[in-house]
């Protein structure tokens, strides 16, 4: 006997000691009679929570037979529906991800028909001339997604050639993570009943080298922006290792002179869609963290502080940020010459012409974040230490990541436990 669920809905267990819960899905407009729909799982609560789903899409407008939705439908409907608590910015990337990638090549296909061969070929491609750029249409005057192109002349033949560009493994790697937890949710959903991108073989993602500035390099650095007006800014990227939405969405309550410490708790982000607008948002592991600083970059934030003032003073009724001391405590540590928070891209413009200066073209912000990483590592700072003051995940991440400075901190490991074996003259004993 089919037991009743809550909702318009049904559960049985099935001979093979699977579950199956049946609903309606409608009238069929032709004869009149319900429309009645299966969904199966292996666990009661698993089809308990599938029909909750159809029933609540059902009672919302929003349902659609699963046999009939295309991968375009499906993941408009993903993005649109089941992104609460993911952050815009991530929302902005997937869509992109998409609306270029997935949706131009696979959007027509029926989900529920889409097979690992289908998505293994696709992926193939996007390692063949996968990157794309935007043009407009010279007929529609419309903006289109096209491959990146460009001409060639062949040197065995004389002819001239159209050369396509590869997408990096990363990218590909990224695709199809979106592509397989869109692909998750729909099984949820019961739209289909397994991932088929789970069984797909993706290009090796080869890990970049973290190359930090030299000791050498950062004197050259730091006497390069001694007079620039974003030094201090600079210099706390290079001392505390922060992202740069951390630095430059820091405000005044976070930095606390008595206790010697800053609070990282949100990040200054564009407003996705809309370039020039900026808000504060979580942090990217959504965790904040406290970092105790050193006197030296203490003294860097004091003089930031006097220097606000100074510039609240230059500026007179133009000054666009805190009105007094009190409204000081609160506002951004970092403004332009009117008391508004930075924007990113003059910060990279300017540091990107200050390192080509001094001979590291390829050096950028993030740079200076895995430069403090690794002398944080490389002076002796634990590995928990330093995940903990970058806002990484974990500690094994972090040595996975400064893999070269855990090579130095075993090495010298080796050679304390040789000076210890020594000192209880174990060495001795064994030449004798």
């Amino acid at each position: 006997m089919a037991k009743r669920s809550n909702g318009d809905g049904s559960i049985r267990k099935r001979k093979d000691g699977t579950w199956e819960a049946r609903y309606t899905a409608g009238i069929n407009p032709g004869t009149g009679k319900a429309v009645r729909k299966s969904l199966y799982g292996k666990t009661k609560a698993e089809v308990a929570e599938k029909l909750r789903a159809a029933t609540a899409s059902i009672d919302s407008g929003s349902y659609f037979e699963p046999e009939k939705i295309t991968v375009k439908g499906w993941f408009e409907t993903w993005l649109s529906d089941y992104m609460a608590g993911v952050k815009p910015l991530t929302v902005q990337q997937y869509t992109s991800m998409v609306n270029t990638h997935i949706i131009p090549a696979l959007g027509a296909v029926k989900l529920a028909k889409l097979t690992t061969p289908q998505l293994q070929k696709f992926y193939n491609q996007l390692a063949v001339d996968g990157m794309t750029t935007r043009r407009k249409n010279q007929k529609t005057g419309k903006i289109e997604i096209v491959k990146k192109t460009a001409e060639r002349i062949n040197p065995d033949t004389g002819k001239v050639e159209t050369v396509y560009f590869p997408l990096s493994a990363k990218t590909i790697q990224n695709i199809h993570d979106i592509m397989s937890k869109a692909l998750n949710t729909a099984i949820s959903a019961g739209m289909i009943k397994e991932n088929v991108s789970s069984r797909c073989v993706l290009p090796k993602v080869v890990k970049k080298e973290v190359v930090p500035l030299s000791e050498e390099k950062q004197l050259q650095f730091i006497q390069a922006i001694s007079n620039h007006k974003y030094k201090n800014l600079y210099l706390v990227y290079l001392f505390c290792g922060l992202r740069e939405s951390e630095a430059i969405g820091l405000t005044w309550d976070c930095i606390n002179f008595k206790t010697g410490t800053m609070k990282i708790y949100r990040q200054w982000q564009r407003v996705p869609g809309e370039w020039s607008k900026f808000r504060f948002e979580t942090l990217k592991n959504d965790k904040s963290r406290t970092i105790t600083l050193s006197p030296f970059v203490l003294s860097i934030l004091t003089d930031q502080q006097k220097k606000q003032r100074v510039e609240k003073l230059a500026a007179g009724e133009f000054w666009q940020g805190f009105e007094n001391l009190e409204e000081q405590e609160t506002a951004f540590v970092f403004t332009d010459k009117i008391g508004k928070p930075l924007n990113p891209a003059p910060v990279y413009e300017n540091l990107k012409t200050i390192v080509s200066d001094i001979g590291i073209p390829n050096a950028y912000v993030h740079t200076l974040r895995h430069t403090a990483a690794t002398n944080a590592l490389a002076e002796g700072d634990s590995p928990k230490t330093v995940q903990e003051n970058l806002g990484h995940h974990s500690a094994a991440f972090t040595l996975d990541v400064y893999g070269h400075v855990s090579e130095k901190m075993r090495e010298e490991s080796a050679q304390r436990q040789q000076a210890m074996i020594e000192r209880m003259g174990l060495t001795k004993k064994r030449e004798a």
